[in-house]
């Protein structure tokens, strides 16, 4: 039996997972438009990068703001996966014998991968922020040295010379296509947005258009830096 004017009700998680989801789009298009900068050269990266972490001062500390924003990214991250999990086993335990013919045959590929490529998102993100931010992995030559892994234009640089990595992030931004294509025509849903015929035509557009420019932002740079474009 479903569960209302709860926090755990229907409507509130879908809620949720729409507004965490939204948070996580203008995150995404403010990265890839730093990330962009990698085209500038060594120095415009890097002072994007620093430009950061010295967000809002001196009214906050080093770091202050961006720390601010990451605990809101990652509050929000933890209750869209929250929400999806919840949904997803209410919609199991609400039809426990599986129909004959299945409704999701004529869904779209973006709906039919929406979860399993949530997983693979979630754990590209994990090993997103190992390699980048906490630890600072370098996969690429020249090894740990500081020099490299100290120096976030070098790093990202030695990292997607090497071709597995970048197979990789490529096709995480398959996934990430498919998730920002479906998740903001279902958040436009979930918030009314899409209540006339026009509404729904222009909430698909919007939905395809930002999840192409996101992904092929995101795709560029690290293709760019195989090829040898970026060096």
């Amino acid at each position: 039996m479903k569960r209302t004017g709860k926090a755990g009700s229907t409507v509130f998680l879908k809620t949720l997972m729409a507004v965490t989801g939204i948070i996580f789009v203008l995150f995404v298009l403010a990265h890839m438009y730093g990330n962009l900068k990698l085209f500038f050269g060594e120095q415009s990266f890097n002072d994007y990068s620093e430009g950061l972490r010295t967000l809002g001062e001196p009214e906050l500390p080093r770091h202050g703001l961006l720390t601010i924003l990451e605990i809101i990214l990652g509050v929000s991250v933890v209750l869209h996966i929250y929400s999806a999990i919840a949904l997803w086993k209410r919609a199991q335990h609400a039809r426990p014998v599986r129909y004959t013919v299945k409704k999701r045959v004529a869904a779209s590929i973006s709906s039919k991968w929406m979860r399993w490529g949530g997983v693979f998102l979630a754990l590209f993100i994990v090993w997103h922020l190992l390699e980048f931010t906490l630890v600072r992995i370098n996969v690429g030559s020249g090894g740990q040295v500081a020099g490299i892994t100290q120096n976030p234009y070098e790093l990202v640089v030695h990292s997607f010379q090497v071709w597995w990595l970048t197979v990789i992030y490529l096709v995480a931004m398959v996934a990430l296509f498919m998730h920002l294509n479906h998740g903001i025509w279902s958040a436009s849903q979930t918030l009314g947005w899409t209540s006339t015929p026009s509404a729904r035509v222009k909430a698909k557009a919007i939905a395809l258009v930002v999840a192409l420019v996101v992904s092929i932002g995101f795709a560029i740079c690290p293709f760019f830096v195989l090829v040898g474009v970026i060096s």
